[in-house]
């Protein structure tokens, strides 16, 4: 059993393309990639859709035992499916996800993390470890990224890996487990809600806390974007927190 709690916050004017579901021993956070300006992505459905669709997907099976990684394919299967026939899902623009997952099987706690989100286990001495698939942050010359590095790079040996139309994405997944008795507790966030530690100086540790607090976090998140900028992309970009305990018994 877990005991989850979480806020998202969509960027100011626009739809939250962030997802959360959770069930009694998993939490799922998705981060849908927003399309760039004037592209088209061969996909009538958007982006809303695609987290919405692919989280229930990802429930329907997650609860089954299997690994996370076969969970997550499984999931991008059954989503491409969904699209009915409809979409280009060839087409290197249709929408995509980023996935951070966890679920309690006895006294372990696994998870599973495929591009920017990440997973922060926050042990008993203190210490945090962050789960974290940087890939995205290490394409060749660096930021700022051309939309036409992006994509040829995206779901590539090399390049960086998302959920969206290629099953074997989620073969790329950082996945693992920890016992329990060791956690203190855990947090999953989208990257809009780490830029308080990637860009504003705020310790993991200290994020890690605040996560027991979903909504002030997104608050501050919110406040330090106004107050401070962005060293690159949007001002302010949806963002998610969710924080996992384990209640006894």
């Amino acid at each position: 059993m877990l005991r989850v709690s979480y806020a998202s916050a969509a960027a100011p004017g626009r739809a939250n393309e962030d997802y959360v579901l959770a069930g009694p021993s998993w939490v799922v956070v998705l981060d849908g990639a927003t399309p760039a300006p004037g592209v088209e992505p061969g996909c009538r459905h958007g982006v809303p859709w695609l987290v919405r669709t692919l989280a229930g997907a990802l429930a329907a099976g997650i609860e089954d035992g299997g690994p996370l990684p076969e969970v997550l394919a499984a999931a991008i299967t059954a989503t491409m499916k969904a699209h009915g026939g409809s979409c280009d899902l060839g087409n290197p623009h249709s929408p995509s996800a980023t996935a951070a997952l966890a679920r309690r099987r006895g006294d372990r706690l696994e998870y599973l993390v495929l591009c920017d989100s990440a997973v922060a286990l926050w042990r008993r001495d203190g210490s945090v470890t962050v789960v974290r698939d940087d890939r995205l942050d290490h394409l060749p010359g660096g930021r700022p990224y051309s939309l036409e590095l992006v994509t040829s790079l995206r779901n590539r040996p090399g390049g960086f890996w998302v959920a969206g139309a290629c099953p074997e994405a989620a073969g790329q997944a950082l996945a693992g487990a920890v016992p329990v008795t060791e956690l203190r507790g855990a947090a999953l966030f989208t990257d809009g809600a780490t830029r308080l530690a990637d860009w504003y100086g705020r310790a993991w540790e200290s994020l890690v806390a605040g996560a027991a607090e979903p909504e002030k976090l997104l608050a501050e998140t919110r406040e330090q974007e106004r107050a401070r900028g962005v060293p690159h992309g949007k001002l302010h970009d949806d963002a998610t927190a969710a924080w996992v305990s384990f209640p006894p018994g």
